[in-house]
């Protein structure tokens, strides 16, 4: 690496570290994505190669699955695995009640797919992404290409009435052009600054024709591991209630950290 990793990556690497210990041999796992979640399949790679576990694993993008075959998982399609074990995802926002914001990476789609399709899903994250009440990120919503400007007039229609601060919405872009997700569908951004009634807000937008799926995970996380930039981690659990902390230890290397 050209610098150290900042408190952040330690962070997320601790939360990941963390994470892949709930992963038992024979588990069917759902592999998130994004750079916590990168982390994570490297650290179930390690555990794989050092205990000589079997999972087979499921990717929720062509990303995820490309880096975990890389580094000698098995990947399948989520048809030939069929109902898994457990997720591990990261989120680009949570709250109290463990209701996410997700789809800063453009896998929002797979990503529910996967989380709604499992037994368990565990979040991995860092401090900063935890909110009071979710809308600071703008909210993804994945719609066609065919009509997307009618799919965004009629969104902002909606928008008027609900319960949110702000308005703005904007397409996503990779340079000069849409991006794209695995799907091929475009990204509409919400600026919302604030959602009063995620759930009421999440069945709007999926009503909306052309509408093909929002960023709002709403009750599908069961824990969200917090990772700190000191090696500690905070496990909290939605269902138990209780709340965990420890440190965990791992080695600062290139291999961690590579390519974060």
């Amino acid at each position: 690496m050209s610098k150290p990793p900042s408190r952040s990556d330690r962070a997320k690497a601790a939360a990941a570290q963390r994470s892949v210990a709930f992963i038992e041999d024979g588990m069917k796992v759902g592999l998130g994505t994004g750079s916590t979640a990168a982390l994570m399949v490297r650290a179930l790679a390690e555990r794989v190669r050092t205990e000589g576990l079997t999972l087979t694993c499921v990717a929720t993008s062509t990303r995820t699955a490309d880096q975990a075959r890389g580094e000698g998982l098995k990947v399948v399609p989520l048809d030939e695995a069929g109902w898994l074990d457990l997720t591990i995802d990261g989120a680009d926002e949570f709250d109290a009640d463990l209701s996410l914001i997700k789809g800063g990476g453009g896998a929002l789609l797979q990503e529910k797919i996967v989380a709604a399709a499992s037994d368990r899903m565990i979040v991995i994250t860092d401090a900063s992404k935890e909110v009071k009440t979710l809308g600071a990120f703008p909210l993804p919503v994945e719609v066609i290409p065919f009509g997307w400007t009618a799919t965004q007039h009629l969104i902002g229609e909606n928008l008027e009435e609900a319960d949110v601060l702000g308005t703005e919405i904007s397409r996503r872009m990779a340079g000069s052009e849409p991006f794209r997700t695995d799907e091929g569908n475009f990204i509409l951004d919400l600026a919302l600054v604030r959602i009063g009634d995620a759930r009421k807000l999440s069945l709007t937008l999926n009503q909306i024709p052309g509408v093909v799926e929002n960023g709002l995970f709403l009750g599908l996380c069961d824990a969200v591991i917090i990772g700190h930039g000191d090696g500690r981690v905070e496990t909290r659990d939605l269902h138990t209630g209780t709340v965990h902390e420890e440190s965990v230890l791992f080695e600062e290397t290139d291999n961690i950290f590579r390519d974060l």
